[in-house]
């Protein structure tokens, strides 16, 4: 059993190695430019009258819709980044979670007037001006704290031995994996709903609940090999903030803004505590 555990984690770094090269990022550059081409290409087929039934129904009529896709599919790809990440930082994986986020609240204003005719008229978007500016202003605000975030970030590892740290690396590579093949599978039956039935996209938030399950387990491992009680408050702080993002997905979009960037202050706020204190409580730990 151990072996075929080895044998994913090393199908592990070949999938991480093919995805985070310089060829990779291109392949996924490409093939962006080319959905979203793509996307405009139907959409103006739908306006034109040419799609067939169901597909017409389907489909926006409205070219910004096909921007919002585009985003959409960018997200995706963060996605399996963020889920790689789990590997090698919680500190990290947290930056990504709220990279993603800040994607989010900026394809919400795209998504907002997706749905409206062309030409825009003020009319129309009068009534969701308000919640457009406070996801774009909270993100570029996220943006900001993350670059605070990333620069306070310092190398702490779980003090352990050799072999408990291969353990912990190749167990929070299976969940990696099974995150990989759960998203797989949320993005088979979202891509489903929408195109067979018109429903609206989840993938996100269905994802980011199974985030806060992979989270907890992570901090639960890692105190089988190290009970130093600063890493496990940081650590679990890091899932708290998973949990507040889940529920900033969920909320109506001013509401789920505004907890966004008060989740980022919350992240940044653990990082200053822990960088603060961290000296103190290994001397205080220390025979």
């Amino acid at each position: 059993m151990y072996s075929f555990f080895t044998r994913c984690g090393t199908w592990f770094d070949h999938f991480e190695r093919h995805w985070e090269s310089s060829e990779g990022q291109k392949v996924m550059a490409t093939t962006l430019v080319l959905f979203f081409l793509v996307a405009v290409g139907i959409i103006e087929l739908n306006r034109r009258g040419i799609l067939p039934p169901p597909f017409d129904h389907v489909f926006s009529r409205t070219h910004l819709a096909a921007i919002e896709q585009a985003f959409t599919l960018l997200l995706a790809l963060e996605v399996v980044s963020l889920i790689l990440s789990l590997v090698h930082s919680v500190s990290r994986s947290v930056g990504k979670q709220f990279e993603i986020l800040s994607l989010i609240l900026l394809r919400g204003t795209f998504k907002k007037i997706s749905h409206f005719s062309e030409p825009l008229v003020w009319e129309q978007i009068e009534s969701v001006i308000v919640p457009i500016v406070v996801s774009a202003v909270s993100a570029l605000f996220i943006f900001v704290i993350l670059g605070f975030f990333y620069r306070l970030q310092k190398p702490h590892p779980l003090k352990m031995r050799g072999g408990d740290k291969s353990k912990f690396i190749l167990a929070k590579k299976l969940i990696a994996l099974t995150l990989l093949a759960s998203f797989f599978c949320l993005g088979i039956y979202d891509l489903w709903g929408y195109l067979a039935y018109g429903q609206p996209e989840k993938i996100f938030e269905m994802f980011y609940t199974l985030l806060i399950f992979s989270d907890v387990l992570i901090v639960l491992i890692s105190l089988r090999y190290s009970s130093q009680y600063l890493v496990a408050f940081r650590n679990s702080g890091f899932a708290v903030a998973t949990v507040l993002i889940r529920l900033a997905l969920l909320a109506p979009a001013t509401v789920g803004a505004l907890l966004g960037l008060g989740t980022a202050v919350f992240a940044l706020g653990i990082t200053i505590a822990y960088n603060m204190f961290v000296p103190i409580l290994c001397e205080t730990c220390s025979p």
